[in-house]
């Protein structure tokens, strides 16, 4: 059919002169959280990791041996290395300094052809560049060649032109710069979440010392240095667990072009912890390599016990849950051409990697086991009990599932469901005592908010089996309202019915300690929950006060103390609350449930590795870490706040 000019609809405004390009790096500044995943503290510190990356990729190509970390009184950041330094040379192509081109340029970078770094991190030669455009000021001071050059610039655009500023014998490159107020809306740095990536640098590149220093606190440094590697990491990991043999099993390997370096270490623990690295990148979803790992795993252990008739009353093979629990080891590879999904890196997808992986695991694996048969047997004695367990837990959860079959709508009684159906709308209160869970459920707007009641404290998964946790009502109640099973080939998150879960309890010292007995289950059973980014910690007021008719709520005491300064002190009166069961139903709403007045403390998973050890230290078998723990951390102990 013909269609005239008549019958063309036409917008006059959207026409070629509505087509913008953005220059050099506006793009950033239009759409930070594309570049550093968001503008809260996630991206604030990313800034930081994107600069030390940088060095890293120096110290990965030799030429780099120590990094110094100083976070500055205003939070401004310095990151100094001692690698080649930054290129100052005219660019052939931009008629600038290279230097002027890194920084401003998206995608420039010496990480393209495989000669300047063989394997390299960063956000594939972004990374600076995104620093200093989400910068309101950055300074690069660069020594080379004994010659000294410096460049400032201000929200990524050049002050001035490069210049000499002197000479010096060492090389390197020091960058400072100050986070944009503009774009972030909170500039604080965190030590301690950035302490914590160091550490894991530092671990996966042995030899290189990072040194760190706060000059907003007294004294308050500390350098990361570990000859060890791999082997290390994972004695870090497993410093508060009963290990089934002294030392890792570790080997390091070339094949193909890819470097694979392992190190594997059993506790006596019924859960496992995998932590997996491309050229430095934390893959907290796995890829290829981890596939490998896994399957070698599980093969290498089955040949080993089936050949020396270590299968006992009709054991027959060990599954790969079997042979993982109780697992702690740290898988790092480097490859010159990651192929990640996504920008973030969180999967890698380079095919061969699985193979070679696979290879050298069985081959080096196989090995240690034949010349070690005293670890081996204990490793494969424990497989063997893992799978004496799991076969306990199969008829545990078909119980499970016999059971909920037969109550109404294969809900649980206590479960008071939203009406609504499409996860993505609907949140679940997992809600401390029969009394707060009323208030929540008269309180609560019943189309897509569902209140589970729970009673006392739930079981500690930390010291505890599959089977045995599955008998606990309480667990196995959560288990069936969430809908998404638990652990292994069982749990799938697409199953999810709410895709928010909010754990809400007293603030006092049961309601933490209910709390987190439910992080722990979630973390060791459920944990693409959390990775997914579906659970939330409630916020609920600790004050109350009054003056007059004025009703005024505060989270914290420093709050509370500028509320009264508001109201002034006269004929005020100020309630603290010791329980969600002193709120009625509408002040529940209004200050703890109402998505528009209400404050969420989202749960993240940024550091697989610290959330292990604290779970471990908090909640395991060993006294001594614990008391330790409390002791120092005591005095940072303030309410939950956002």
């Amino acid at each position: 059919m013909d269609i005239t000019k008549a019958e063309i609809k036409t917008d006059s405004k959207y026409g070629a002169s509505a087509i913008q390009v953005l220059k050099g790096l506006e793009a950033v500044r239009r759409r930070p959280a594309m570049y550093i995943g968001d503008v809260g503290s996630r991206g604030l510190h990313h800034l930081v990791y994107e600069v030390v990356d940088n060095s890293i990729d120096e110290s990965m190509a030799g030429y780099c041996d120590q990094i110094d970390v100083r976070i500055h009184e205003d939070n401004s950041v310095t990151v100094q290395d001692n690698g080649r330094g930054i290129p100052t040379g005219m660019h052939p192509t931009q008629n600038k300094p290279a230097l002027e081109v890194v920084m401003t340029t998206l995608h420039a970078g010496g990480k393209f052809d495989h000669q300047s770094y063989k394997v390299s991190g960063g956000l594939h030669g972004v990374g600076v560049s995104v620093v200093n455009a989400l910068s309101d000021w950055c300074e690069v001071e660069v020594s080379r060649n004994g010659s000294v050059y410096f460049q400032r610039y201000r929200r990524g655009e050049p002050e001035a032109k490069m210049r000499k500023i002197g000479t010096r014998k060492k090389s390197g490159t020091k960058t400072v710069f100050h986070p944009d107020p503009e774009v972030f809306k909170k500039i604080e740095f965190n030590f301690d979440t950035l302490a914590t990536r160091f550490r894991e640098l530092a671990f996966l590149n042995p030899g290189l010392r990072i040194n760190f220093t706060d000059e907003r606190v007294l004294d308050k440094s500390d350098s990361y240095y570990y000859k060890g590697g791999l082997s290390a990491f994972v004695k870090y990991l497993n410093e508060n667990k009963n290990v089934l043999h002294g030392k890792p099993i570790a080997f390091q390997l070339t094949r193909d072009d890819i470097e694979v370096d392992i190190a594997i270490q059993y506790n006596d623990t019924y859960s496992e912890n995998i932590l997996s690295y491309v050229n430095n990148i934390n893959t907290i979803e796995g890829g290829t390599h981890l596939v490998g790992f896994k399957t070698a795993l599980t093969r290498t252990i089955n040949n080993y016990a089936s050949r020396n008739k270590l299968f006992k009353n009709g054991d027959s093979s060990l599954s790969g849950e079997d042979v993982r629990e109780g697992l702690t080891s740290v898988i790092s590879t480097r490859v010159s051409d990651p192929q990640f999904e996504g920008q973030t890196k969180t999967k890698l997808g380079n095919s061969e990697v699985k193979g070679v992986v696979e290879s050298i695991v069985g081959e080096k694996l196989g090995e240690f086991m034949e010349e070690n048969p005293s670890v081996a047997k204990k490793i494969v004695e424990k497989c063997v009990s893992a799978a004496r367990s799991r076969e306990a837990a199969r008829k545990a959860r078909e119980l499970v599932r016999r059971k909920s079959a037969l109550e109404s709508g294969s809900l649980p009684g206590k479960l008071a469901d939203c009406s609504l159906s499409d996860p993505s709308l609907c949140e679940l209160y997992l809600v401390e005592g029969d009394s707060a869970g009323g208030s929540a459920k008269q309180g609560r707007d019943r189309r897509f908010q569902a209140i589970l009641p729970l009673r006392g404290k739930i079981l500690n998964v930390e010291k505890a089996r599959i089977d045995r946790i599955l008998s606990n009502e309480e667990i196995r109640t959560i288990i069936t309202a969430i809908g998404t099973g638990i652990g292994g080939d069982d749990f799938d998150i697409s199953k999810a019915r709410y895709n928010k879960v909010i754990i809400m309890t007293d603030a006092d010292i049961d309601g933490s300690h209910i709390r987190t007995l439910i992080l722990t289950f979630l973390y060791r059973h459920m944990k693409e929950m959390i990775k997914a980014g579906f659970v939330y910690i409630a916020q609920p007021p600790l004050y109350l006060i009054k003056k007059g008719k004025i009703e005024k709520y505060a989270y914290n005491e420093e709050e509370r103390e500028r509320i009264i300064q508001q109201l002034g002190k006269e004929s005020i009166s100020v309630q603290r609350y010791k329980g969600l069961g002193e709120m009625n139903p509408e002040q529940l709403w209004k200050t703890t449930m109402d998505p528009e007045g209400r404050t969420l403390l989202k749960v993240s998973l940024d550091n697989a590795a610290e959330a292990d050890r604290i779970f471990t230290t908090l909640m395991g078998d060993q006294v001594e870490p614990r008391r330790k723990f409390i002791e120092e951390n005591a005095k940072y102990v303030r309410n939950l706040d956002v």
